[in-house]
Parts: structure tokens; sequence; C-alpha cells
């Protein structure tokens, strides 16, 4: 293990906890760790929980939760395959394990991701200069793609790094579990529903060192599988038909945005069942056509307030 100076004691008001979900990254969990480790203002409590690992990954983390006890692991019992609402599920399986109870804010954290020492730091010192900003997080570069090349899209938080005020976290009233994916795009969306901003910082770049949704196959099935992800979402024709023209212009060139869009107009046509919320599916699409007329979401200046936190 690296040996790692002290880090400096966080205000009161920025203290912060983490909860990870993980499923054999033994090649990959101990650098989140030692990036952790390395922060300039560490968590108070990270709870990792392990969904049935079974190629060492609970022995790294046990092993650097024994110098370091605020690092917990929580294993669980094997489970065949992997599944997008599992993540979430074991997220907050983690959240109902933390012990310590006075923090200010909640670090939701992939297991194959690395960032600099002053990333929480950071964070932690933009929330603090905006009250009204309630979600936020780096952007997210997967390995081999290059670094100066961020998305259009200010607004969304990728899952692996979401960052949330504690009273926003608590005004979602639980996370949304969708098989298909895609729940981190509706928490964002649901946390602007209820007054909050949300932020992407390409400043603040994060390395993730697999490609997304690689245990779905290929590039074009992983394609077609967003497609369909996005018809769970309740993503607006409108815009998607825009997305996966944009998409065409990405590697693989026009194949990827033609196979995201077959995997949305099949699961159209299938009529795949949705399980987010009437009032959230029209939110989500209210933004979307804004977006089409060049209107960034969320919250305006002259919104009211955020609404109050429903209890835990």
């Amino acid at each position: 293990m690296t040996h790692h100076p002290s880090p400096r004691a966080p205000a009161r008001g920025a203290r912060y906890v983490l909860v990870t979900p993980v499923k054999d990254e033994v090649k990959l969990i101990g650098q989140t760790i030692e990036a952790v480790l390395a922060q300039t203002v560490r968590p108070q409590e990270w709870v990792i929980a392990s969904d049935g690992s079974t190629d060492g990954t609970n022995e790294v983390i046990e092993r650097y939760a024994r110098q370091h006890p605020w690092i917990r692991l929580l294993p669980l019992p094997p489970r065949v395959g992997r599944d997008f609402a599992a993540v979430v599920k074991n997220t907050e399986r983690a959240l109902r394990e933390l012990s310590v109870t006075d923090y200010a804010y909640v670090g939701l954290l992939d297991s194959d991701v690395t960032f600099a020492p002053t990333y929480f730091e950071t964070l932690l010192d933009r929330f603090a200069a905006n009250p009204r900003l309630g979600l936020a997080g780096g952007v997210v570069i997967d390995v081999g793609l290059p670094k100066d090349k961020f998305p259009l899209n200010r607004w969304d938080v990728p899952g692996a790094v979401q960052f949330f005020r504690r009273e926003c976290f608590e005004s979602l009233g639980g996370l949304i579990a969708i098989p298909e994916g895609g729940w981190d795009a509706l928490t964002c969306a649901r946390a602007r529903m209820n007054g909050y901003e949300t932020r992407l910082f390409v400043d603040l770049v994060v390395d993730h060192h697999k490609p997304r949704n690689i245990a779905h196959g290929g590039p074009l099935k992983r394609r077609w599988q967003l497609g369909v992800r996005d018809h769970a979402l309740g993503y607006h024709p409108l815009f998607e038909a825009a997305k996966c023209a944009a998409k065409m212009r990405e590697r693989p060139w026009i194949v990827g945005g033609v196979a995201w869009w077959l995997g949305y107009c099949a699961a159209c046509l299938s009529r795949r069942p949705r399980l987010i919320p009437a009032d959230v599916l029209a939110y989500v699409r209210a933004e979307q056509r804004a977006r089409l007329r060049g209107q960034a979401p969320g919250a305006s200046p002259t919104d009211s307030a955020p609404k109050a936190a429903v209890a835990r």
C-alpha cells in the first residue's frame, strides 16, 4: 500500500460519506481505494458493498479496512450475472449500513475510477459556494478516449461519481432501480425536478479504467442496449432521433448511432413496460423539448427554493 500524507480534517459542514457497489473488480478496486486515501479531505466513512465477489475483491478491501477503520466491507451473497437494477439496490444497502449520521454530503462512487487528490475538496468548495447545488461530479473519461473532448450535456452526472448535498439526496426518497440502466440520468432529472441544480464539472477529470457497459457485449450490442435504456427512461422520440444522429459522428462511425436508434425503436415496438413514475416521465420529456429549442434544463434563477427533504 502507498503511504499517504495526513489529510486535513473537514469542517463540520463539509463532512461526507461514500458508498460503492462492487462485483469482481480485484484488478481495479485497489486503485480506487488508493485514490480516496490520497484525498486532501477524506470521507468520514466509506461502505463498499461487494455483490458476491469471488475473485479476491473482498480480500483487497479487507486489507485496506484493517489499516483504515472508516473503510467498511459489506459482503453480499452471490448472485448470478450482472444487472443495472442490482447496482441501485446494493448502493441503497450500503447507505443503510452507514454508522456516521452527521454528514452533510453523500457520494456514490464506482469501483474502477481514479481522480486527483483534490477532487473531493474541490467539489466541497463548489457546493459551499452555491447553496442551490444539489448534485454534482466530475467528467468520467473511459480508458483510451481523449481527455480534451467533453460532453455537451453539462447537467447530468454519471452514477460513477454522483455527489449529493444530503438534503437533495433525501428529497429523492430513494433511487429508482431501472433494469435497463440509466438510473443516474433519472436521478439528475429528479433532483432538478425538486428544485436543485445539477452540474457536471469538466475541469474535474475522472479516469474510468474500463469501457462502460462492457459486460453487455461488443460496441454495437452496447449501443443497442443504450437505445433500449433510453426507451425505458421515457426519452422523447424527437430528442432520441437527434441524439442518435449525433452519435453517428462518433466511433463506430454511423453504425453506432444506427444501432442505438434501432434499440430504441425495437423497445417502442415491443411496448416494453416502463418503471418510471408518470410525473418524472413528463418532466424528463419537457426538459428534452426545451433542449431541442436550445434551452438549458433545470430550475431558473427565479424558481422557488428546493423542496424540503423527506424523512430518511
